[in-house]
């Protein structure tokens, strides 16, 4: 029994613990990991620095960068400006949302665009107290709106090939136009 306490001890005595050969294995394994990621060099060439995040090129697609404005495809008298409207007269191109201030027959009133897309138009105008909408979906639809002092009136529908509608007195009258391709042409005629 002697001879197996001794082997037992001499085979205790010729190890490591499991626990240190482990954190031994362990630690080499790191310091590989380190040497593989560059982190200390021998070679004689100055180590090249990454550049910081904002100096590096950006994709196309990136999500940082402000996407432009869309602009409408379809040309009208005044463009896509909507200050053009003030006066209660304008011909504009919208292809997002926008709100349009405008002189309405009672006083200050707005053109509110709440969506534009394919073949679609809808719109909110609110004048005094008063509010009135139109919305239609469909090739070739649109919406026109009479804004007069004592309240308005809509109307929603096929358009044909109508063009600029006619002024009618003590009146503002709206006319949206729904396109093909999600450009809207906005006409606000008064008789001013």
């Amino acid at each position: 029994m002697n001879a197996g306490a001794q082997h037992t001890g001499d085979t205790m005595a010729g190890t490591k613990p499991r626990g240190l050969r482990r954190t031994g294995v362990v630690l080499a394994a790191l310091f590989a990991l380190t040497a593989a990621a560059g982190c200390g060099s021998d070679s004689d060439e100055p180590a090249k620095a990454s550049s910081p995040p904002s100096e590096r090129p950006s994709t196309p697609d990136s999500p940082k960068r402000p996407q432009p404005t869309p602009e409408p495809s379809v040309s009208a008298a005044d463009g896509s400006d909507i200050t053009a409207c003030a006066d209660g007269n304008c011909e504009i191109a919208v292809s997002e949302p926008v709100r349009i201030p405008f002189k309405g027959p009672r006083g200050p009133a707005t053109l509110s665009v709440t969506e534009v897309g394919p073949n679609s138009v809808a719109y909110t105008v609110k004048s005094g107290n008063g509010q009135s909408k139109g919305s239609v979906s469909g090739p070739g639809q649109g919406c026109i709106t009479v804004l007069r002092n004592n309240g308005s009136g809509n109307s929603c529908g096929g358009l044909g090939d109508a063009g600029r509608p006619s002024p009618q007195p003590d009146a503002v009258v709206i006319q949206a136009a729904a396109g093909e391709d999600g450009t809207a042409v906005l006409h606000l005629v008064s008789d001013r």
